[in-house]
């Protein structure tokens, strides 16, 4: 089901080209990839119109990303359909509401077994912070492996 999966379903903003991230669809692919690579997985949990969210992207996490950093989208109060941790098929938003994400964005540090293995990054930080707390969370998460 998840690869058949278009991008006719997503919203435009995840369309673009600029400063995205692959949406979660597998997460336990995801996570294996990441530990392959001796890092934590991060999720970002981002919600449409979130100018914080679009900072968060575009400063830090797609240039992460891009270097090879594990990181997945998953988009609160969306419907696109997402294996969870233990393989079964469930959507963005039922995940954010299972790990109670209430704010965005909010970054997730997942190691083996899907549990989380940093602190949380919780809505929107000062700029010149963002960054040194973004390596110290991966720094953590890389340690607990």
């Amino acid at each position: 089901m998840l690869a058949g999966a278009s991008l006719a379903g997503l919203p435009v903003w995840a369309q673009s080209g600029a400063a995205t991230l692959p949406l979660a669809q597998s997460l336990p692919d995801e996570l294996a990839r990441a530990l392959k690579s001796k890092q934590p997985l991060i999720v970002m949990v981002s919600l449409e119109g979130c100018v914080f969210c679009r900072q968060a992207r575009q400063s830090h996490l797609s240039p992460l990303h891009k270097a090879g950093t594990a990181i997945v989208q998953v988009d609160m109060r969306q419907n696109q359909p997402v294996l969870d941790f233990a393989g079964k098929l469930t959507t963005h938003d039922q995940l954010t509401r299972l790990w109670k994400v209430s704010i965005t964005p909010t970054l997730l540090f997942f190691g083996p077994g899907g549990k989380e293995v940093a602190e949380r990054m919780e809505g929107a930080y000062q700029p010149d912070f963002y960054g040194p707390y973004l390596e110290d969370r991966i720094a953590q998460g890389r340690k607990a492996l």
